[in-house]
Protein backbone atom coordinates (compact mmCIF):
# COMPACT_ATOMS: atom_id res chain seq x y z
CA UNK A 1 0.00 0.00 0.00
CA UNK A 2 1.13 3.57 -1.17
CA UNK A 3 1.83 6.13 2.23
CA UNK A 4 -0.16 8.54 0.26
CA UNK A 5 -2.68 6.49 -1.97
CA UNK A 6 -5.70 7.19 -0.29
CA UNK A 7 -6.51 10.51 -2.10
CA UNK A 8 -6.16 8.38 -5.55
CA UNK A 9 -8.63 6.23 -7.18
CA UNK A 10 -6.09 5.26 -10.38
CA UNK A 11 -3.26 3.93 -10.51
CA UNK A 12 -0.09 5.44 -11.25
CA UNK A 13 1.73 4.61 -14.46
CA UNK A 14 4.57 2.00 -14.14
CA UNK A 15 6.94 3.60 -16.49
CA UNK A 16 6.40 6.53 -13.30
CA UNK A 17 6.75 4.22 -10.71
CA UNK A 18 10.42 3.33 -11.99
CA UNK A 19 11.34 7.03 -13.10
CA UNK A 20 9.69 8.20 -8.97
CA UNK A 21 11.06 5.46 -6.49
CA UNK A 22 14.71 5.02 -4.99
CA UNK A 23 14.51 2.01 -3.24
CA UNK A 24 17.10 0.98 -6.16
CA UNK A 25 19.56 3.20 -4.68
CA UNK A 26 18.30 4.29 -0.59
CA UNK A 27 18.02 1.14 0.75
CA UNK A 28 21.63 1.40 1.98
CA UNK A 29 20.16 4.25 4.68
CA UNK A 30 18.28 1.32 5.76
CA UNK A 31 20.44 1.41 9.51
CA UNK A 32 19.88 5.50 9.53
CA UNK A 33 16.19 5.03 8.90
CA UNK A 34 15.98 2.27 11.58
CA UNK A 35 17.47 4.63 14.03
CA UNK A 36 15.78 7.67 13.35
CA UNK A 37 13.04 5.65 13.99
CA UNK A 38 13.97 3.85 16.89
CA UNK A 39 14.55 7.44 18.39
CA UNK A 40 11.46 9.05 16.90
CA UNK A 41 9.27 5.81 18.95
CA UNK A 42 11.21 7.12 22.12
CA UNK A 43 9.93 10.78 21.42
CA UNK A 44 6.26 9.79 21.08
CA UNK A 45 6.32 7.84 23.96
CA UNK A 46 7.68 10.73 25.98
CA UNK A 47 5.17 12.98 24.54
CA UNK A 48 1.88 10.45 25.78
CA UNK A 49 1.34 9.62 22.18
CA UNK A 50 1.97 6.17 22.37
CA UNK A 51 2.79 3.96 25.60
CA UNK A 52 5.55 2.38 26.79
CA UNK A 53 4.44 -1.22 25.84
CA UNK A 54 3.97 0.29 21.96
CA UNK A 55 7.07 1.79 22.20
CA UNK A 56 8.61 -0.99 23.16
CA UNK A 57 7.26 -3.48 20.56
CA UNK A 58 8.25 -0.44 17.77
CA UNK A 59 11.85 -1.07 18.92
CA UNK A 60 11.96 -4.98 18.72
CA UNK A 61 10.03 -4.90 15.32
CA UNK A 62 12.44 -1.93 14.02
CA UNK A 63 15.22 -3.80 15.19
CA UNK A 64 14.00 -7.23 13.22
CA UNK A 65 13.58 -5.05 10.37
CA UNK A 66 17.18 -4.00 11.00
CA UNK A 67 18.49 -7.34 11.35
CA UNK A 68 16.69 -8.75 8.37
CA UNK A 69 18.78 -6.42 6.15
CA UNK A 70 22.11 -6.57 7.87
CA UNK A 71 21.26 -11.07 6.93
CA UNK A 72 20.33 -9.72 3.38
CA UNK A 73 17.27 -11.29 3.95
CA UNK A 74 14.71 -8.34 3.62
CA UNK A 75 12.65 -8.61 0.47
CA UNK A 76 12.08 -5.37 -1.78
CA UNK A 77 8.39 -5.35 -2.75
CA UNK A 78 6.94 -3.67 -5.87
CA UNK A 79 4.90 -1.45 -3.32
CA UNK A 80 8.13 -0.22 -1.83
CA UNK A 81 8.59 3.33 -3.25
CA UNK A 82 11.94 3.90 -0.76
CA UNK A 83 13.77 2.75 2.34
CA UNK A 84 10.78 4.65 4.36
CA UNK A 85 8.22 3.01 2.84
CA UNK A 86 9.69 -0.38 2.66
CA UNK A 87 10.95 -0.09 6.47
CA UNK A 88 7.40 0.62 7.52
CA UNK A 89 5.69 -1.93 5.47
CA UNK A 90 7.41 -4.61 6.68
CA UNK A 91 6.85 -3.05 10.30
CA UNK A 92 2.67 -3.12 9.82
CA UNK A 93 3.41 -6.77 8.63
CA UNK A 94 5.87 -7.81 11.79
CA UNK A 95 3.32 -5.87 14.71
CA UNK A 96 -0.41 -5.09 12.81
CA UNK A 97 -1.71 -1.66 13.06
CA UNK A 98 0.86 -0.51 16.16
CA UNK A 99 3.02 0.05 13.37
CA UNK A 100 1.30 3.10 11.77
CA UNK A 101 1.32 5.17 14.96
CA UNK A 102 5.21 5.54 14.28
CA UNK A 103 4.68 8.35 11.57
CA UNK A 104 2.61 10.27 14.04
CA UNK A 105 3.59 13.92 13.35
CA UNK A 106 6.31 13.16 11.09
CA UNK A 107 6.98 13.13 7.38
CA UNK A 108 9.37 11.52 4.97
CA UNK A 109 10.76 15.58 4.49
CA UNK A 110 12.03 15.79 7.81
CA UNK A 111 12.60 11.64 8.07
CA UNK A 112 14.86 11.40 4.85
CA UNK A 113 16.50 14.60 5.77
CA UNK A 114 17.12 13.38 9.02
CA UNK A 115 18.02 9.91 7.25
CA UNK A 116 21.03 11.23 5.15
CA UNK A 117 22.42 13.29 7.57
CA UNK A 118 22.80 10.37 9.79
CA UNK A 119 24.13 8.15 7.07
CA UNK A 120 26.88 10.92 5.96
CA UNK A 121 28.01 11.09 9.46
CA UNK A 122 28.77 7.54 9.74
CA UNK A 123 30.04 7.62 6.39
CA UNK A 124 32.39 10.47 7.43
CA UNK A 125 34.02 8.72 10.05
CA UNK A 126 35.34 6.37 7.33
CA UNK A 127 36.49 8.73 5.32
CA UNK A 128 38.20 10.22 7.91
CA UNK A 129 40.25 7.07 8.93
CA UNK A 130 40.66 6.49 5.15
CA UNK A 131 42.65 9.97 4.97
CA UNK A 132 44.71 9.10 8.22
CA UNK A 133 45.36 5.81 6.64
CA UNK A 134 47.13 7.57 3.74
CA UNK A 135 48.81 9.91 5.86
CA UNK A 136 50.55 7.18 7.82
CA UNK A 137 51.61 5.61 4.65
CA UNK A 138 52.94 9.32 3.51
CA UNK A 139 55.22 9.31 6.80
CA UNK A 140 56.34 6.18 6.76
CA UNK A 141 57.77 6.91 3.48
CA UNK A 142 59.06 10.07 4.45
CA UNK A 143 60.75 8.61 7.41
CA UNK A 144 62.76 6.11 5.26
CA UNK A 145 64.13 7.98 2.40
CA UNK A 146 65.45 10.73 4.61
CA UNK A 147 68.78 10.90 2.58
CA UNK A 148 67.56 11.16 -0.92
CA UNK A 149 67.87 14.17 -2.55
CA UNK A 150 65.78 14.87 -6.12
CA UNK A 151 65.27 17.40 -8.83
CA UNK A 152 62.44 19.55 -7.78
CA UNK A 153 60.22 21.22 -10.33
CA UNK A 154 58.25 23.97 -11.42
CA UNK A 155 56.62 24.06 -14.52
CA UNK A 156 57.89 20.72 -14.76
CA UNK A 157 61.01 22.01 -15.54
CA UNK A 158 63.73 21.26 -13.36
CA UNK A 159 64.14 24.17 -10.31
CA UNK A 160 66.28 23.33 -7.11
CA UNK A 161 67.49 20.08 -5.32
CA UNK A 162 64.84 18.83 -2.73
CA UNK A 163 64.89 16.02 -0.49
CA UNK A 164 62.64 13.15 -1.75
CA UNK A 165 60.63 13.21 1.96
CA UNK A 166 60.15 17.03 1.64
CA UNK A 167 58.50 16.26 -1.70
CA UNK A 168 55.96 13.78 -0.69
CA UNK A 169 55.58 15.55 2.84
CA UNK A 170 53.70 18.52 0.69
CA UNK A 171 50.58 15.53 0.23
CA UNK A 172 50.89 15.14 3.70
CA UNK A 173 49.36 18.50 4.48
CA UNK A 174 46.66 18.63 1.89
CA UNK A 175 45.70 15.67 3.22
CA UNK A 176 45.51 17.24 6.77
CA UNK A 177 44.00 20.47 5.73
CA UNK A 178 41.43 17.90 4.09
CA UNK A 179 41.17 16.02 7.27
CA UNK A 180 40.09 19.41 9.24
CA UNK A 181 37.90 20.37 6.52
CA UNK A 182 36.06 17.38 6.94
CA UNK A 183 35.70 17.92 10.70
CA UNK A 184 34.53 21.01 9.95
CA UNK A 185 31.81 20.00 7.41
CA UNK A 186 30.39 17.07 9.75
CA UNK A 187 29.78 19.91 12.56
CA UNK A 188 27.50 21.26 10.33
CA UNK A 189 25.92 17.57 9.39
CA UNK A 190 24.96 16.97 13.27
CA UNK A 191 22.12 18.94 13.55
CA UNK A 192 18.87 17.22 13.75
CA UNK A 193 15.90 17.97 11.26
CA UNK A 194 13.68 15.47 12.93
CA UNK A 195 10.22 17.27 14.24
CA UNK A 196 10.23 19.67 11.85
CA UNK A 197 7.44 17.81 9.70
CA UNK A 198 6.70 18.21 6.32
CA UNK A 199 7.31 22.04 6.12
CA UNK A 200 5.58 23.66 9.42
CA UNK A 201 6.75 21.52 12.53
CA UNK A 202 5.38 19.13 15.11
CA UNK A 203 2.05 19.88 16.52
CA UNK A 204 2.33 16.73 19.19
CA UNK A 205 4.89 18.85 21.33
CA UNK A 206 7.43 16.27 20.74
CA UNK A 207 10.93 17.12 22.20
CA UNK A 208 13.34 17.69 19.72
CA UNK A 209 16.15 18.70 21.81
CA UNK A 210 16.05 15.04 23.25
CA UNK A 211 15.21 13.22 20.26
CA UNK A 212 18.16 15.17 18.80
CA UNK A 213 20.65 13.56 21.41
CA UNK A 214 19.30 10.05 21.16
CA UNK A 215 20.30 10.22 17.87
CA UNK A 216 23.96 12.14 18.40
CA UNK A 217 23.22 15.36 17.32
CA UNK A 218 24.69 18.41 18.81
CA UNK A 219 21.16 20.34 18.24
CA UNK A 220 18.33 21.06 16.28
CA UNK A 221 17.27 22.83 12.88
CA UNK A 222 15.94 26.47 13.86
CA UNK A 223 13.37 26.58 10.94
CA UNK A 224 10.97 23.86 10.07
CA UNK A 225 10.72 25.11 6.18
CA UNK A 226 14.85 25.32 5.91
CA UNK A 227 14.86 21.84 7.88
CA UNK A 228 13.22 19.91 4.93
CA UNK A 229 14.87 21.37 1.96
CA UNK A 230 18.44 22.35 3.36
CA UNK A 231 21.12 20.40 1.62
CA UNK A 232 24.37 22.73 2.03
CA UNK A 233 25.66 19.64 3.70
CA UNK A 234 25.63 17.75 0.87
CA UNK A 235 26.96 20.64 -1.22
CA UNK A 236 29.55 20.98 1.38
CA UNK A 237 30.53 17.59 1.37
CA UNK A 238 30.41 16.94 -2.11
CA UNK A 239 33.08 20.34 -2.34
CA UNK A 240 34.95 18.77 -0.21
CA UNK A 241 35.24 15.87 -1.74
CA UNK A 242 35.88 17.47 -5.35
CA UNK A 243 39.52 18.81 -3.22
CA UNK A 244 39.82 15.78 -1.89
CA UNK A 245 39.97 14.68 -5.62
CA UNK A 246 42.36 17.24 -7.20
CA UNK A 247 44.91 16.34 -4.17
CA UNK A 248 44.50 12.59 -4.99
CA UNK A 249 44.55 13.10 -8.98
CA UNK A 250 48.06 15.80 -8.59
CA UNK A 251 49.64 13.23 -6.51
CA UNK A 252 48.43 10.22 -8.92
CA UNK A 253 50.29 12.74 -11.79
CA UNK A 254 53.28 13.21 -9.75
CA UNK A 255 53.92 9.51 -9.31
CA UNK A 256 53.02 8.48 -12.79
CA UNK A 257 55.73 10.93 -13.96
CA UNK A 258 58.06 9.68 -11.66
CA UNK A 259 57.00 5.90 -12.30
CA UNK A 260 57.56 6.20 -16.40
CA UNK A 261 60.88 5.12 -17.48
CA UNK A 262 61.84 8.75 -19.01
CA UNK A 263 62.26 9.64 -14.78
CA UNK A 264 62.72 6.07 -13.10
CA UNK A 265 62.41 7.67 -9.62
CA UNK A 266 59.79 5.18 -8.23
CA UNK A 267 58.43 2.37 -9.16
CA UNK A 268 54.70 0.91 -8.33
CA UNK A 269 54.30 -2.34 -7.10
CA UNK A 270 52.88 -5.08 -9.17
CA UNK A 271 49.63 -4.91 -6.80
CA UNK A 272 49.07 -1.73 -7.77
CA UNK A 273 49.34 -2.16 -11.86
CA UNK A 274 48.32 -3.68 -14.87
CA UNK A 275 49.67 -4.86 -18.01
CA UNK A 276 48.67 -4.48 -21.68
CA UNK A 277 46.81 -6.96 -23.93
CA UNK A 278 49.43 -6.25 -26.88
CA UNK A 279 52.46 -5.15 -25.10
CA UNK A 280 53.80 -7.85 -22.62
CA UNK A 281 56.63 -5.36 -21.57
CA UNK A 282 54.11 -3.14 -20.17
CA UNK A 283 53.68 -2.84 -16.70
CA UNK A 284 50.90 0.27 -16.29
CA UNK A 285 49.79 2.66 -13.54
CA UNK A 286 46.24 2.16 -14.05
CA UNK A 287 45.33 2.66 -10.41
CA UNK A 288 46.43 6.16 -10.79
CA UNK A 289 45.24 6.89 -13.97
CA UNK A 290 41.95 5.99 -12.76
CA UNK A 291 42.35 8.11 -9.96
CA UNK A 292 42.99 11.05 -12.33
CA UNK A 293 39.71 9.82 -14.60
CA UNK A 294 37.31 9.86 -11.48
CA UNK A 295 38.31 13.64 -10.60
CA UNK A 296 35.73 14.96 -13.67
CA UNK A 297 32.80 12.28 -12.01
CA UNK A 298 33.73 13.82 -8.49
CA UNK A 299 33.47 17.76 -9.57
CA UNK A 300 30.77 16.97 -12.34
CA UNK A 301 28.24 15.72 -9.16
CA UNK A 302 28.99 18.92 -7.40
CA UNK A 303 28.37 21.19 -10.26
CA UNK A 304 25.32 18.47 -10.59
CA UNK A 305 23.60 19.08 -7.53
CA UNK A 306 24.36 22.86 -7.43
CA UNK A 307 22.90 22.95 -10.46
CA UNK A 308 19.66 21.27 -8.94
CA UNK A 309 19.35 23.28 -6.21
CA UNK A 310 19.96 26.93 -7.96
CA UNK A 311 16.38 26.92 -9.17
CA UNK A 312 14.26 25.03 -6.09
CA UNK A 313 11.58 27.53 -4.47
CA UNK A 314 11.16 26.83 -0.75
CA UNK A 315 10.35 24.11 1.32
CA UNK A 316 10.37 20.28 0.03
CA UNK A 317 11.18 19.66 -3.39
CA UNK A 318 10.90 16.27 -5.20
CA UNK A 319 14.10 17.16 -7.24
CA UNK A 320 15.40 17.13 -3.76
CA UNK A 321 15.51 13.22 -4.39
CA UNK A 322 18.43 13.95 -6.68
CA UNK A 323 20.81 14.26 -3.80
CA UNK A 324 21.34 10.48 -3.34
CA UNK A 325 23.00 9.34 -6.18
CA UNK A 326 25.32 11.47 -6.65
CA UNK A 327 26.19 11.51 -3.23
CA UNK A 328 26.78 8.04 -2.93
CA UNK A 329 28.75 7.37 -5.77
CA UNK A 330 31.25 10.37 -4.43
CA UNK A 331 31.62 8.29 -0.98
CA UNK A 332 31.62 5.25 -2.82
CA UNK A 333 34.34 5.86 -4.48
CA UNK A 334 36.45 7.70 -1.81
CA UNK A 335 36.27 5.26 0.11
CA UNK A 336 37.74 2.80 -2.39
CA UNK A 337 40.99 5.73 -3.35
CA UNK A 338 41.71 6.64 -0.36
CA UNK A 339 43.35 2.83 0.80
CA UNK A 340 44.62 1.87 -2.88
CA UNK A 341 46.54 5.47 -2.80
CA UNK A 342 47.91 4.42 0.56
CA UNK A 343 48.27 0.80 -0.53
CA UNK A 344 50.26 2.44 -3.97
CA UNK A 345 52.58 4.95 -1.00
CA UNK A 346 53.01 1.90 1.11
CA UNK A 347 54.19 -0.24 -1.26
CA UNK A 348 56.20 2.45 -3.62
CA UNK A 349 59.91 1.42 -4.47
CA UNK A 350 62.36 4.72 -4.33
CA UNK A 351 64.95 5.01 -6.74
CA UNK A 352 67.55 7.31 -5.16
CA UNK A 353 70.37 6.35 -8.00
CA UNK A 354 67.94 8.02 -10.83
CA UNK A 355 67.07 10.67 -8.30
CA UNK A 356 70.57 11.72 -7.91
CA UNK A 357 71.66 11.02 -11.77
CA UNK A 358 68.75 13.65 -12.39
CA UNK A 359 70.81 16.09 -10.52
CA UNK A 360 73.19 18.85 -12.55
CA UNK A 361 74.44 21.94 -11.66
CA UNK A 362 72.17 24.10 -12.98
CA UNK A 363 69.86 22.96 -9.80
CA UNK A 364 72.33 25.39 -8.35
CA UNK A 365 71.99 28.60 -10.29
CA UNK A 366 69.76 29.81 -7.47
CA UNK A 367 72.44 28.77 -5.20
CA UNK A 368 75.62 30.42 -6.65
CA UNK A 369 73.28 33.80 -6.70
CA UNK A 370 72.69 33.53 -2.93
CA UNK A 371 76.09 33.05 -3.24
CA UNK A 372 76.81 36.42 -4.57
CA UNK A 373 74.14 37.84 -2.00
CA UNK A 374 76.30 37.07 0.99
CA UNK A 375 78.83 39.03 -0.54
CA UNK A 376 76.98 42.03 -0.61
CA UNK A 377 75.40 41.98 -4.41
CA UNK A 378 71.98 42.67 -4.34
CA UNK A 379 69.66 39.71 -5.13
CA UNK A 380 68.31 41.35 -8.06
CA UNK A 381 72.03 41.93 -9.83
CA UNK A 382 73.20 38.55 -8.80
CA UNK A 383 70.48 36.31 -10.23
CA UNK A 384 71.28 38.67 -13.65
CA UNK A 385 74.78 37.59 -13.53
CA UNK A 386 74.28 33.90 -12.67
CA UNK A 387 71.90 33.97 -15.70
CA UNK A 388 75.27 34.93 -17.85
CA UNK A 389 76.93 32.26 -16.37
CA UNK A 390 74.10 29.99 -17.31
CA UNK A 391 74.36 31.76 -20.60
CA UNK A 392 77.99 31.33 -21.02
CA UNK A 393 78.25 27.47 -19.63
CA UNK A 394 75.33 26.49 -22.51
CA UNK A 395 77.64 28.50 -25.14
CA UNK A 396 80.94 26.60 -23.77
CA UNK A 397 79.03 23.08 -23.86
CA UNK A 398 80.07 23.08 -20.17
CA UNK A 399 78.14 22.99 -16.84
CA UNK A 400 78.14 25.45 -13.96
CA UNK A 401 80.80 24.07 -11.78
CA UNK A 402 83.15 23.39 -15.15
CA UNK A 403 83.63 27.40 -15.58
CA UNK A 404 86.85 28.50 -14.65
CA UNK A 405 87.68 31.23 -11.93
CA UNK A 406 88.77 33.83 -14.89
CA UNK A 407 85.13 33.39 -16.94
CA UNK A 408 82.96 34.01 -13.03
CA UNK A 409 85.48 36.93 -12.65
CA UNK A 410 84.94 38.24 -15.50
CA UNK A 411 81.22 38.15 -14.95
CA UNK A 412 81.57 39.88 -11.63
CA UNK A 413 84.47 40.44 -8.93
CA UNK A 414 83.05 38.83 -5.86
CA UNK A 415 83.63 35.53 -7.44
CA UNK A 416 86.27 34.03 -5.57
CA UNK A 417 87.74 30.54 -5.79
CA UNK A 418 85.58 28.76 -2.73
CA UNK A 419 82.60 29.57 -5.57
CA UNK A 420 82.87 25.50 -6.72
CA UNK A 421 81.38 24.56 -2.81
CA UNK A 422 78.27 25.70 -4.46
CA UNK A 423 77.93 23.08 -6.16
CA UNK A 424 76.87 20.29 -3.57
CA UNK A 425 73.64 19.50 -3.36
CA UNK A 426 73.30 18.23 0.26
CA UNK A 427 75.01 21.31 1.32
CA UNK A 428 72.26 22.98 -0.97
CA UNK A 429 69.38 21.17 1.00
CA UNK A 430 71.04 21.33 3.94
CA UNK A 431 71.02 24.96 4.06
CA UNK A 432 67.44 25.62 3.59
CA UNK A 433 66.20 25.08 7.39
CA UNK A 434 63.94 27.20 7.92
CA UNK A 435 60.35 26.23 9.36
CA UNK A 436 58.59 24.21 5.63
CA UNK A 437 62.22 23.97 4.52
CA UNK A 438 63.90 21.49 2.70
CA UNK A 439 66.70 20.58 5.02
CA UNK A 440 66.80 17.10 6.90
CA UNK A 441 66.64 18.85 10.43
CA UNK A 442 63.37 20.80 9.10
CA UNK A 443 61.59 17.65 7.49
CA UNK A 444 62.11 16.02 10.32
CA UNK A 445 60.56 18.52 12.21
CA UNK A 446 57.77 18.57 9.86
CA UNK A 447 57.38 14.78 10.17
CA UNK A 448 57.07 14.76 14.00
CA UNK A 449 54.44 18.06 13.77
CA UNK A 450 52.75 15.84 11.52
CA UNK A 451 52.92 12.18 13.66
CA UNK A 452 51.37 15.26 16.38
CA UNK A 453 48.67 16.35 14.24
CA UNK A 454 47.82 12.67 13.78
CA UNK A 455 47.81 11.81 17.40
CA UNK A 456 45.41 15.05 17.91
CA UNK A 457 42.34 13.08 15.68
CA UNK A 458 40.16 12.68 18.43
CA UNK A 459 41.11 16.65 19.71
CA UNK A 460 40.43 17.94 15.99
CA UNK A 461 37.36 15.26 15.66
CA UNK A 462 35.86 17.59 18.52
Amino acid sequence: MMLWGGRFEGEVDGLIRRFNDSIRFDRRMYAADVAGSVAYAGALARAGLISGEERDRLVAGLERVRDEFDAGTFEVVTSDEDIHTAVERRLGELLGPVAGKLHTGRSRNDQVAADLRLYLLVEMDALREGLIGLQAAIVAQAEAHMDVIMPGYTHLQPAQPVLFSHWLMAYFWKFQRDRERLADVARRTRICPLGAGALAGNPFDVDREALAADLGFDAVTENSVDAVSDRDYVVEFLGWAALVQVHLSGLAEDLVIWASRAFGFVELAEAYTTGSSLMPQKKNPDALELMRGKSGRVIGHLTGLLTMLKGLPSSYNKDLQEDKEALFDVVDTLKIELPVTAGVIRTLAVNGDRMRAALDDALLATDLADYLVRRGVPFRESHHLVGRAVRRAEALGASLQELSLDVYRAIHPAFDEDVYQVFDFERSVQARTTTGGTAPSAVREQIRRAKKKMGNEEVMRR
